[in-house]
């Protein structure tokens, strides 16, 4: 794929993610986290299976057994980390709004050049460090500390950053080893699914009335968002270096906001601006100034 069609699919995906969070708002009103995750990532499997079929099935079986166990391993943690980052996101958002939630969602930026660091023993630029200052200021400007539910849903979120920065952490190991994006988004899509359903089960009241009460909003948080957007960012990942990729990505809180205010009418004060102004500056700093930093020396 080429730099130009890897750019477009990363903002492409940034868009689905950042105006599903609209979907997965309203998607709640009579059916719990796990059963709306459940539904929608069975539906983001069906989505992209058929074209993963059509486009790779000549070199599923071949690219699987380069490391059949590896394959299988990532396969597990990835779709682990996936469901654990989308299930604290889904039942944040019913204790703080869109706007919150997607902007504390960009906590994963800094995270995990953070990750890879203190695990992973990969080199850290000076420049994460005033980055984590500007987010966690952010998030002061953002949240309301006074409301208890709010802290609540907001650290949450904070939470799920985790997960989504050791799956974008494993993404980019898996697509190092194998070359399967479509096979390999459609796969990791039935085991979230698999493993909300379980937890579903056991922890949630499932009805299928209440569950097509919600039919638009897993549809579209399905289709879209867990099998579409979940495999263009494998493709992104694969064809863009990490800093023009994790901005691209923090736009997703962008969107979201926009959303937010188009559709659910949250609108944001002079502080939750602010603390959107400074996280995103924090996000920008820890992605450009590396970048600098190579671009001077190839120079010289």
């Amino acid at each position: 794929m080429s730099k130009i069609a890897s750019l477009f699919s990363a903002l492409l995906c940034t868009f689905i993610w950042g105006t599903t969070f609209i979907a997965q708002d309203t998607g709640m009103d009579k059916i719990g986290p796990l059963t709306f995750n459940g539904a929608r990532f069975f539906i983001g499997f069906l989505s992209i299976i058929p074209f993963a079929i059509i486009f790779e099935r000549k070199k599923i079986i071949s690219q699987i057994n380069i490391n059949r166990k590896l394959f299988y391993q990532f396969l597990f943690w990835i779709g682990l980390f996936l469901f654990l980052g989308t299930y604290v996101q889904q039942a944040a958002l019913l204790y703080t709004d869109v706007a919150n939630a997607a902007f504390f969602t960009v906590f994963y930026v800094p995270m995990v050049p953070i990750i890879l660091y203190l695990f992973f023993k990969k080199s850290i630029h000076w420049s994460i460090w005033p980055s984590v200052f500007f987010c966690v200021l952010g998030v002061y400007f953002l949240s309301d500390f006074t409301n208890a539910t709010v802290r609540l849903g907001d650290s949450l979120v904070i939470l799920c950053a985790i997960f989504w920065s050791l799956h974008i952490i494993f993404i980019g190991k898996f697509i190092k080893n194998f070359n399967l994006p479509l096979f390999f988004g459609s796969l990791q899509a039935l085991v979230v699914a698999i493993f909300s359903s379980i937890f579903a089960i056991c922890f949630e009241t499932i009805t299928l009335a209440n569950i097509l009460n919600e039919s638009v909003s897993i549809l579209y948080a399905g289709a879209m968002s867990g099998g579409i957007a979940f495999t263009l960012q494998i493709y992104a990942q694969k064809n863009i270096s990490p800093a023009p990729s994790a901005i691209i990505f923090s736009l997703e809180s962008v969107f979201a906001a926009i959303a937010a205010w188009l559709i659910l009418n949250q609108v944001l004060n002079i502080d939750n601006i602010a603390g959107c102004v400074l996280i995103l500056l924090g996000v920008i700093i820890s992605q450009i100034l590396p970048e600098l930093k190579k671009t001077n020396y190839k120079l010289k």
